[in-house]
């Protein structure tokens, strides 16, 4: 189908004038965002004052990592407490590798962070005295957790989406699926600026693929748990943005730091069922099948060590004793303390069959949390302009090799905020005609088996060869396997029409290829990447592992 030029421009970049035509066809705002979790919502309000928001997300609004976060966020919000404690616990758990700047900035910014947060309505727990109630997670030194019960994430997501659904200027566009950036070079071959102006987008209800044009881009897609057989993320967490990003010319970084949760529910009915941080903060033991507590044999902290000691720690008991799991209890607490601290956890748990206030809980680690993703600036710029990013999906440099608990909401909402004041202030209107989206050629497959069979493969591979503990010859076999796979995902991708799922599988295959490639490049351990092969840290490769259009470079 063609379509006529309603209007010819100009636009100029770095002073080389380009005439250009502006279609009428396409859904065209100042600003995308792609993704609905507190990162991407709280910078469309921030951003709604300033001109027209759109929101794409996969599935319905509140289907994000934020929405299952239960432990909390974390900001310095008592007297005891200081920006230099909780600054050091960060720089403490990024093992070498945080941008110290960064850390200061963030951390010194998170009480206004909470105060935007309770004014666009969140509530949070608070004390019989009317105080906010705080609590400890593993690696801080004093309470900074606020949250909300046990179900914080739930309760930031049920505020933001009714703000932005109350507010004018913003657009909401659920089971809708970004499949790529739109890099301007793409319409423009020999302009000499290569800029973002969008994505292309598939909606399910009408199976057709739109172009939405903007002339800022915001990646708040979340992390890429589901590259892992076992995943505390929801099923949406396929790597999407870290993917376009990379495929559109942006660098990525730190990609082998993945963050295994060191408590997840065990029960074959239990579908990655998280058991908070905060479990283990308040006062819960880990404990062998046997009923003896380890983790004092692997750090004086015990069980508030960091969660890439405590997930070693389980991983390696599991190895020695031939068990499936281990058990995590905090019965030896009063019954009602239990259940108004941790509503949601006491009630999954007995759907299962167990009373937490009783028995204790069958745990095993899973991946978690991606500390690596799209390179930011300190205002949550790409290298890639016109196109930003902020929450789990970007590497800003807060994180290093190992998220402090707790840091991850927080981080997301501050970048995002930075995000919207860097787009407000120094975004322009750019008019480029963007090419259509081109299905010609393609089919609809009858075989849609062989995308469950790759996204299996992808996910057993990536737990296999790349989990908590590595080796040089486990990541070269992983290698092999998605070097194949992912040559197959491509021929069946430009053969067929696009779907949903097939949009993932490819995302999911890239992400794993660039993790591999990560944890290959990093001969060293440090944080959450061990290696077998290399079981002590190198002080020469205290950098960022970056790459960009398949090669590395230094940062």
């Amino acid at each position: 189908m063609t379509r006529a030029p309603c209007d010819v421009k100009i636009i100029v970049f770095n002073s080389h004038r380009c005439y250009v035509e502006f279609y009428d066809m396409e859904k065209r705002f100042n600003t995308l965002i792609i993704g609905s979790g507190i990162a991407g919502l709280s910078c469309a309000l921030r951003l709604a004052q300033h001109g027209s928001v759109a929101i794409i997300t996969k599935r319905q609004l509140g289907d994000t990592s934020t929405q299952f976060a239960q432990g909390g966020i974390a900001a310095v919000m008592d007297a005891h407490d200081s920006i230099g404690d909780h600054v050091h616990d960060t720089l403490a758990a990024g093992d070498g590798l945080c941008h110290e700047d960064i850390v200061q900035q963030v951390v010194t910014e998170g009480p206004e962070m909470i105060r935007q947060l309770i004014s666009w309505g969140v509530t949070f727990t608070k004390n019989p005295t009317g105080s906010l109630s705080l609590t400890m997670e593993g690696g801080h030194g004093a309470k900074r957790i606020l949250h909300a019960g046990d179900s914080t994430g739930k309760e930031i997501e049920r505020a933001l989406i009714a703000a932005c659904r109350a507010h004018p200027s913003i657009q909401l566009f659920e089971y809708h699926s970004a499949i790529d950036l739109i890099p301007s070079r793409k319409c423009l071959p020999r302009t000499p600026v290569n800029r973002c102006l969008g994505a292309y987008v598939l909606s399910a209800e009408t199976s057709e693929v739109d172009s939405f044009v903007a002339d800022a881009t915001v990646l708040a897609t979340g992390g890429a748990g589901k590259v892992y057989l076992y995943t505390t993320n929801p099923d949406v967490a396929t790597g999407d943005g870290i993917a376009m990003a990379y495929r559109a010319g942006a660098s990525v970084a730190n990609l082998e730091f993945v963050q295994f949760h060191p408590t997840c529910l065990y029960h074959p009915y239990a579908k990655s069922f998280l058991i908070s941080e905060a479990v283990r903060g308040e006062g819960g033991h880990l404990k062998l099948i046997s009923g003896e507590r380890f983790m004092f044999n692997y750090d004086p902290r015990g069980e508030l060590a960091t969660r890439d000691i405590v997930a070693r720690a389980i991983d390696a008991e599991l190895k020695k004793t031939g068990q499936d799991h281990v058990l995590l209890d905090i019965s030896h607490k009063p019954a009602a303390f239990i259940r108004e601290r941790f509503p949601t956890i006491y009630q999954k748990c007995l759907e299962f069959g167990i009373d937490i206030t009783t028995s204790p809980i069958p745990v095993v680690p899973a991946a978690h949390y991606f500390c690596g993703g799209v390179v930011t600036d300190a205002q949550a710029r790409t290298d890639l302009p016109g196109l930003y990013a902020c929450g789990e999906v970007a590497c800003t440099g807060l994180h290093g090799a190992n998220r402090l608990a707790s840091n991850s909401l927080l981080e997301a909402v501050t970048f995002a905020a930075r995000a919207a004041a860097t787009i407000a202030e120094e975004t322009e209107s750019h008019c480029i005609a963007v090419p259509q989206w081109n299905a010609e050629g393609t089919r609809h497959s009858d075989e849609e088996v062989v995308i469950k069979q790759n996204w299996d493969e992808v996910r057993h591979t990536m737990w296999n060869y790349v989990g908590i503990v590595r080796s040089n010859k486990r990541l070269e076999r992983a290698k092999k396997r998605i070097d194949l796979l992912r040559e197959e995902i491509r021929e069946y991708y430009w053969n067929f029409t696009i779907t949903a799922d097939l949009i993932e599988l490819r995302n999911i295959a890239l992400v794993a290829d660039l993790v591999i490639q990560s944890a290959l490049a990093r001969k060293e351990s440090r944080g959450l990447h061990y290696t077998i092969d290399y079981p002590e840290k190198d002080e020469a490769l205290r950098k960022d592992t970056v790459f960009f259009n398949g090669r590395t470079k230094a940062k």
